[in-house]
């Protein structure tokens, strides 16, 4: 019985002709051991052979082209001997682009360095890209001041409708749960000290000032700044920007501006209204577990907070809400004309506006606590 391995055979020569032998297809070089035995020998022989014969071969199919051709560190021998349709199929695989390395592999430093370029570079264009849509903001803004009754002001209501009004009862009912569960734990350790009265400082403080605005922003931006890329890039993958391209229609003017203002007009809104639905959950679990009474708890409150704590939650829930369009906006334009990439940009938008809300809040709590508000 004929043996169909796959195997090398030198025959005698001037300078020694290296002879594959059996059958070299994807059956016989997927048993165990044949492959890694074959890769082996085949690095063995490239380096001292010169000649080879392929003419030998019981099978010859892509597979075991390509492992020949790899084995050959993909250049041809000095000298080929091989049938018509075997040279047909080693050239065949030769036209084909060498595979990048595996991403479990190692890969090598120069390697690893021009990925890191890569990344920077992307990253680059990202500020790049969201620098120039801040610049064109700027500049719509100026051409609506010039001429309001041209603005898209249809754009605009659809998007504080939406944005706004649509989202009431989400951030109402989150709200109310922060302020229970914050009510509720907060009172298991000032009971210990009875310094239960503080209840109202300290709910208010924090409500008021950070965890209300914050919430209120997370809630949008994970609500509305999806939204808004996903509109944008189904826009993209439609070839609707594009229409408006071929039209002459600023899809800054058309698209970020109405966003940008109606969350900028929405979020102070919305702020306000999380945080009184926050404090309403925080007054009646502060009546059920330590009998702090709403009518303490409002006569209090004002004393507690002052003023300037609810305008710094409201002009910083400006920013929010101008951030989380601009963002929404920039991944939804960046988005390329197919599913995966719309659904990438979604996510990414969802994460880069969280994230930018977390860091402005940072930054506000810093500045403002160095002017003692």
């Amino acid at each position: 019985m004929t043996d169909s391995t796959p195997r090398l055979a030198v025959l005698p020569a001037a300078h020694g002709c290296v002879q594959p032998q059996g059958v070299w297809t994807a059956a016989a070089l997927a048993q165990k051991g044949v492959l890694p035995r074959l890769r082996k020998t085949l690095a063995q022989a490239a380096g001292r052979a010169g000649e080879w014969d392929l003419r030998g071969l019981a099978g010859f199919d892509h597979l075991g082209a390509l492992v020949l051709w790899d084995g050959w560190g993909r250049q041809w021998p000095a000298e080929l001997h091989a049938s018509q349709a075997q040279r047909a199929l080693l050239e065949r695989v030769a036209s084909q682009p060498a595979l990048p390395p595996a991403a479990g592999g190692h890969a090598s430093f120069a390697q690893r360095f021009d990925s890191l370029g890569q990344g920077v570079e992307g990253a680059l264009a990202q500020v790049r890209g969201f620098v120039q849509i801040m610049g064109q903001l700027f500049l719509d803004a100026l051409r609506l001041a010039r001429a309001p009754q041209a603005g898209p002001w249809r754009d605009f209501s659809g998007s504080l409708y939406h944005i706004g009004a649509q989202a009431l009862p989400i951030t109402a009912l989150v709200g109310f749960l922060i302020g229970v569960v914050l009510a509720y734990l907060m009172s298991q350790v000032l009971r210990q000290f009875g310094a239960d009265a503080f209840i109202v400082d300290i709910l208010g403080l924090a409500l008021i000032r950070e965890l209300g605005p914050l919430l209120a922003a997370v809630l949008i931006a994970g609500r509305s700044g999806s939204a808004i890329t996903a509109q944008i890039g189904v826009m993209r993958v439609t070839e609707e920007l594009d229409a408006m391209r071929v039209l002459g229609i600023a899809q800054g003017f058309r698209l970020v501006l109405p966003r940008a203002l109606a969350l900028a007009v929405a979020m102070p809104l919305l702020v306000v209204w999380t945080s009184l639905m926050a404090l309403l959950g925080g007054m009646l679990a502060a009546d059920i577990t330590l009998g702090i009474t709403p009518s303490f708890f409002m006569h209090t409150l004002p004393q507690a907070v002052r003023v300037s704590n609810l305008a710094l939650a409201v002009g910083k829930s400006v920013v929010f809400g101008v951030a989380i369009a601009l963002i929404g906006c920039h991944y939804g334009l960046q988005v390329k004309p197919n599913t995966e990439s719309l659904g990438r940009g979604t996510t990414a938008s969802v994460v880069a506006a969280i994230t930018a809300v977390i860091l402005i809040d940072a930054l506000f709590a810093v500045l403002f606590k160095s002017v003692g508000i």
